[in-house]
């Protein structure tokens, strides 16, 4: 066979060396050796001869301690791991003699993975694969698993993995070593077709039969080139297989890392079912960790929105004016400056709603042969409205009662349980307050609201009675202001201080607006909620601690095949990506169920409790599957970086 000028495999003074506990043992002593494009050559030795080694460093499964290494005069020794795992996927075929099939995938996935870290599209590889099976007579076996093959097949499937990428250079390490006789023979003449059809073949072998299939027996003894001689045997030509030769071009490229990644995610979940028990156990911190964090920010938001409502129905858009400083104010029951005018003039603000005068005073109860102490309370015909206060029976005084006078009350649950129990009607009763009579024509609901609920006794009488007939005032004991629907409170609060201030003259009153208090609930509930979610992190972390753990034990596992993966291709950063992704998808499956189970919690939790319910939100979801990502990439790291630091003759060592 004519040669080029240039070897194809050229290796000057190659030594490689191991340390054996504290002893150096020196594996190939200055090798010096060219393949060319084309050549059917033998390695032949005996065991511990040094032949595997030679092997290992011709494929770039191993690097050389000393000498130079060049391939189509590319020296090895510059080039870094990922261009080495680019030689090895672009370059080399590799056929093992233990056939080192993945398990958990079929004959055509383990051919098509040198086609998968190449980058090749997923139509374009299956293709390949199907036909490269066909050829060497695996039509009926595609989908079937290593176990389900005999040794002669899986050798096959082995051959055709070697040749998915084109194989310019095939290595086979023994391939007839565990094959019977008839097995034997059908897989040399496959590589003797190979080697007509124009591939390198490299046998590394220590049975001269095998060898002498070559046209060139390089033989090796204690890590020395003891014999380089031609096989002048003529060989027989063989229908050639079809080779197939890689896709070429930048697209090759651009479908790489989808490629990748869909086949990291696929390998992931085979993974994972195979150890159902373990990736359970797994899961159970990140479970535990997203359920707290889920369940206790829907809670949160719960109880705040239940707290918020409670304000709210007594009128979170109300702003009440008091005389004085501020509550508790010596000075306040001298100062008699809040009249009805002031009422008058707010109501007419833009940013007003309505304005209700408010007087009250403790005043007897009578019915009867019954006495009690409530307050009564002197408002306008909206205050009802205003405060949210809603009607068990009857109805409230009108426009019309205030300004007649009318003798008309409404009283709260409390004075009607006291005054009438359930027995008696309260409607159309007349009652005394102090001494005047007045006929009962409404009650209000039982407020069990948390703010306004109460065992005090309420009446309300209009404000027209109430300063006529009852009190003899006419300064205001307070003003409650209704807050236009879509207005800001804290500028409505300036603009009622503003006139206020204006009219008297001087700032004699100060006002109460229940905005600050909800906006001191909301304040008050973040800070929970943000103590309990940081409460709840622990177990995250504790859970991803777990992970790293059960990860770094399958990549323990798992070592024989990330060393094939290497073997035929796949660079650090795929293997890195292989577990970081595992990793990922554990703690998103974890974080799935969490959040499922965080629903179902709700959902007792409606069952037992009907004051309040849990409200969840999307920004907690999100913030689920964010944390259960970023706990499979933080505690996934480190597995993944010790799988992707491994050495592929070690991994594929292995058992």
């Amino acid at each position: 066979m004519a040669h080029g000028k240039q070897p194809l495999l050229h290796l000057t003074g190659i030594t490689r060396s191991f340390m054996a506990g504290d002893r150096e043992f020196i594996a190939l002593k200055g090798i010096d050796l060219s393949i060319h494009a084309g050549e059917m050559v033998a390695i032949i030795g005996a065991s511990g001869s040094g032949k595997s080694t030679l092997m290992n460093i011709l494929g770039c499964l191993d690097q050389p301690s000393a000498g130079s290494y060049r391939i189509n005069g590319q020296e090895t020794r510059e080039l870094d791991d990922q261009a080495l795992a680019e030689l090895r996927r672009d370059y080399f075929g590799f056929i093992f003699q233990r056939y080192h099939l993945l398990p958990h995938l079929s004959a055509m996935h383990n051919v098509e993975m040198p086609a998968i870290y190449a980058g090749t599209a997923p139509e374009e590889r299956h293709s390949r694969a199907r036909r490269l099976l066909e050829r060497l007579g695996l039509s009926g076996h595609v989908h079937h698993r290593p176990s389900q093959l005999s040794g002669g097949q899986q050798q096959r499937v082995s051959i055709a993995r070697a040749l998915v990428n084109g194989g310019e250079v095939i290595l086979a390490d023994e391939p007839t070593g565990a094959l019977d006789t008839t097995s034997g023979k059908e897989v040399m003449t496959i590589l003797q077709e190979l080697h007509a059809a124009g591939h390198t073949v490299i046998l590394v072998t220590h049975d001269p039969k095998v060898a002498a299939n070559a046209e060139r027996i390089i033989e090796v003894s204690d890590g020395v080139i003891i014999s380089d001689r031609r096989n002048d045997a003529q060989l027989s030509a063989h229908d050639k297989p079809a080779t197939e030769q890689p896709a070429a071009g930048v697209a090759r490229r651009m479908v790489a890392s989808v490629g990748l990644f869909k086949e990291a995610f696929r390998m992931a979940w085979v993974a994972l079912i195979s150890h159902r028990m373990r990736t359970l156990l797994t899961m159970l911190g990140i479970v535990i960790g997203i359920t707290s964090v889920v369940s206790i920010s829907a809670i949160g938001e719960g109880a705040k929105r239940y707290v918020l409502k409670d304000i709210q129905a007594i009128g979170s858009n109300t702003i009440d004016v008091y005389p004085g400083a501020s509550f508790g104010d010596s000075r306040a029951a001298a100062i008699e400056t809040l009249q009805l005018s002031d009422v008058q003039a707010l109501g007419q603000l833009y940013y007003v709603d309505s304005a209700t005068p408010v007087v009250n005073r403790n005043l007897l109860l009578r019915y009867r042969n019954i006495d009690l102490d409530a307050q009564v309370n002197g408002v306008s015909d909206s205050y009802f409205q205003v405060r949210g206060i809603k009607m068990e029976a009857g109805i409230t005084f009108s426009e019309s009662d205030a300004r007649r006078q009318a003798q008309v009350v409404v009283i709260d649950h409390n004075a009607r349980q006291r005054l009438f129990g359930n027995t008696i009607d309260p409607l159309g009763q007349v009652i005394l307050i102090d001494n005047l009579p007045v006929t009962v024509i409404g009650v209000t609901a039982d407020n069990k609201n948390m703010f306004a609920a109460s065992k005090a006794l309420n009446v309300w009488v209009p404000y027209q009675t109430a300063a006529g007939r009852l009190l003899g005032q006419r300064h205001l004991d307070s003003i409650s202001v209704r807050i236009r629907d879509g207005q800001p409170s804290k500028l409505v609060e300036e603009k009622v201080t503003e006139l206020l201030q204006q009219r008297h003259g001087t700032k004699d009153f100060f006002t109460n607006n229940l905005d600050s208090i909800m906006q001191t609930v909301e304040k008050t509930s973040r800070s929970l909620a943000l103590l309990l979610s940081l409460i709840a992190v622990i177990s995250l972390l504790v859970g991803g601690i777990g992970v790293m753990n059960i990860m770094l034990v399958s990549v323990t596992e798992r070592t024989r095949e990330i060393g094939i993966r290497m073997a035929v291709g796949a660079r650090q950063s795929d293997i890195r990506q292989q577990f970081l992704v595992e990793a990922v998808m554990v703690c998103l499956l974890g974080g799935a169920i969490g959040i499922s189970l965080s629903y179902g919690l709700g959902h007792l939790f409606t069952v037992f409790i009907k004051e309040w319910e849990m409200v969840f939100s999307g920004g907690a979801i999100i913030t689920a599957v964010a944390c259960s990502t970023l706990i499979g990439v933080v505690f996934g790291f480190v597995p993944a970086r010790n799988a992707a630091r491994l050495d592929p003759i070690d991994a594929l060592a292995r058992d």
